[in-house]
């Protein structure tokens, strides 16, 4: 979808700064929500793409004056009402008025470093064969869903070439709806600078992105 998460490659809000790499949460706050998400997304309700697609949902004015965590808590509240396990009323009042729905799948502290180490791979098998391989010249599709979609809008309808072939994923556009995983063929494609933003910049910069392949066409 086209959102205010689409930040990537535009004008007008200033440059990227970078943190000391040392600098983790800025505050205690910030630790907790990152834990109550990895403890909710246990419990099975929805795809890492569907808690994606909640935090691009956001509304522009609300997104684009949050904090990142602040982004996490609040897709976090949508994403318990919309699967039951919390209602308006109890976000409202703070106060809990029926029990969880999945009990049993409750995150406990002994179990965090295990579920951790394991994450959550989404590599998976495609039945078809590849079909553009390493130094192919690629298009990018020129796609504006309602959905969600993984492909930037800095680089939609340009030209580049496959870097690398990675193998088969999910395929987060229809994953983040509840429409399957789609497994697809996922390609890093390696884009010049002056085809993404034309004639006035840089020669040298060179731009890569992973895209699957449903975004691409051969050039």
């Amino acid at each position: 979808m086209n959102g205010p998460h689409d930040l990537g490659g535009r004008m007008g809000f200033g440059p990227v700064v970078p943190e000391p790499e040392d600098v983790i949460f800025h505050g205690d706050w910030e630790a907790r929500a990152l834990g109550l998400t990895l403890a909710c997304g246990a419990l099975g309700h929805w795809t890492i793409d569907e808690s994606r697609h909640a935090r691009e949902s956001l509304p522009p004015a609300t997104y684009l004056s949050a904090s990142y965590y602040e982004i996490w808590i609040r897709a976090l509240e949508a994403l318990l009402e919309r699967h039951g396990e919390v209602s308006a009323a109890e976000r409202a009042s703070g106060k809990l008025e029926a029990p969880g729905l999945r009990p049993e799948r409750c995150l406990r502290p002994e179990r965090v470093p295990a579920v951790l180490a394991a994450g959550g791979p989404t590599d998976r098998r495609v039945p078809v064969p590849a079909a553009f391989a390493v130094g192919d010249r690629v298009r990018t599709r020129n796609l504006q869903p309602e959905g969600h979609t993984r492909l930037p809008g800095f680089a939609r309808e340009k030209t580049g070439v496959v870097e690398a072939v990675r193998g088969g994923f999910v395929y987060p556009d229809t994953n983040a709806h509840g429409a399957g995983e789609m497994p697809c063929w996922l390609y890093t494609v390696a884009f010049r600078g002056p085809d993404l933003w034309g004639a006035d910049t840089d020669p040298a910069l060179t731009v890569s992105i992973d895209a699957w392949e449903p975004y691409l066409e051969r050039a």
